[in-house]
C-alpha cells in the first residue's frame, strides 16, 4: 500500500498503544509505509500528551519513528480546507473528517485508513479501509 494509503490519526495511535488488541496490525501499516497530513500530527500529538499522558521525550521520538516511516506530513491548506467543507456539506461528515479525506485526495491516495470512518464509503477517488475488520 505505500503511497497509496493515507493514514487517519486512530491508526497511528494503536501502533504506539501498549497492550492494545490492534497495536499489531497497526504497527504493521504503519511500518509498510503511507501518507499523513499535519492534521493528523496535530491530533496525534494532542491526544499522547493530554489523554496518555506522555511526556515530551516520549510524544518526541514517537513522531521521529512516524516521519521515519512516512516521510514528511502533507501540509494543511486553504485549498484543503475549502474542499473538506464541500466533503463535509454533500457527505455529511464530521468537519474534522473530511479534513482528513480532503488531505488524503489531495495526496492522491486511493485508500484512506481509519477505525472512525464508515468501512468501505467512497468519497471521489478516496476510499475508506478500516484494516481492522476481518474482511480489510
Amino acid at each position: 500500500m505505500t503511497g497509496e494509503c493515507f493514514f487517519d490519526t486512530n491508526i497511528l495511535i494503536y501502533a504506539f498503544a501498549a497492550g492494545d488488541r490492534r497495536s499489531a496490525r497497526a504497527e504493521e501499516l504503519l511500518g509498510a509505509g503511507g501518507t499523513i497530513g499535519v492534521q493528523v500530527l496535530n491530533e496525534f500529538t494532542n491526544v499522547v500528551s493530554r489523554k496518555l499522558r506522555w511526556d515530551w521525550p516520549e510524544v518526541d521520538a514517537a513522531l521521529s519513528v512516524i516521519a521515519e516511516l512516512t516521510g514528511p506530513a502533507r501540509p494543511l491548506t486553504v485549498a484543503i480546507h475549502a474542499h473538506a467543507l464541500k466533503l463535509a456539506r454533500s457527505h455529511a461528515l464530521a468537519f474534522y473528517d473530511a479534513l482528513i479525506v480532503a488531505a488524503a485526495s489531495d495526496a492522491g491516495c486511493q485508500v484512506l485508513l481509519s477505525e472512525d470512518m464508515q468501512h468501505g464509503c467512497k468519497y471521489g477517488g478516496v476510499t475508506v479501509r478500516n484494516p481492522f475488520l476481518a474482511e480489510a
